[in-house]
């Protein structure tokens, strides 16, 4: 494993980034491959493809047990998020996607959702628009060294998503905040450890 926050080559940000998939397969969590390729494949275009753009309670559930499976299972958030009123999760999530590209409002205003705090709310923002916001992961947030320990607070997240948007655009190339997180997520082997090369 290279550390991967200081490297300045492209080349090594898209090696991590290709070996993404690979990471996802090898975490031995068995709904994580799928849950992944419909959070990215899937729920990004179903979100484009509504007008306003939003998500559904069913979206929501599915983004918080995406999010645990590739991180830290909280059964009792998850029943949290399952308890939100449907329409309200639309409502919510209508008025939080209006407010792109703005740096911190969509992730604030999910954040009124029961269960939903600041790496769930960015993990709507990261699929509905992956060029202005990267998904919160304490991973990727610990190889971030001037963002010191990780705080799952709307502040801390502000400056990790600057962070992250400020290594995309040195990336150039069409790198979005959404892709270095992958990047920096695949580097450290997922949250199995470092299983990298």
């Amino acid at each position: 494993m290279i550390e991967l926050w200081t490297a300045h080559d492209a080349s090594a940000w898209r090696a991590a980034l290709e070996r993404y998939d690979a990471v996802v397969a090898r975490q031995e969590v068995a709904a994580l491959p799928a849950l992944d390729r419909w959070y990215h494949d899937t729920l990004p275009s179903s979100i484009a493809g509504r007008d306003p753009a939003h998500v559904t309670h069913e979206e929501l559930v599915r983004v918080t047990e995406w999010k645990m499976a590739r991180g830290v299972w909280r059964a009792r958030n998850l029943a949290l998020v399952k308890g939100n009123e449907p329409e309200r999760v639309v409502r919510l999530s209508t008025d939080a996607l209006r407010t792109i590209p703005d740096a911190s409002a969509p992730i604030a205003v999910l954040s009124a959702l029961a269960g939903v705090g600041p790496a769930t709310a960015s993990a709507v923002a990261a699929a509905a628009a992956p060029a202005h916001y990267p998904f919160f992961d304490e991973l990727v947030a610990a190889q971030v060294p001037a963002l010191g320990p990780v705080r799952f607070t709307h502040g801390y997240y502000a400056r990790y998503a600057v962070a992250l948007r400020e290594r995309a655009s040195a990336l150039g190339d069409g790198w979005m905040p959404a892709m270095v997180e992958r990047a920096l997520w695949a580097n450290v082997g997922g949250k199995r450890g470092s299983t990298a090369v």
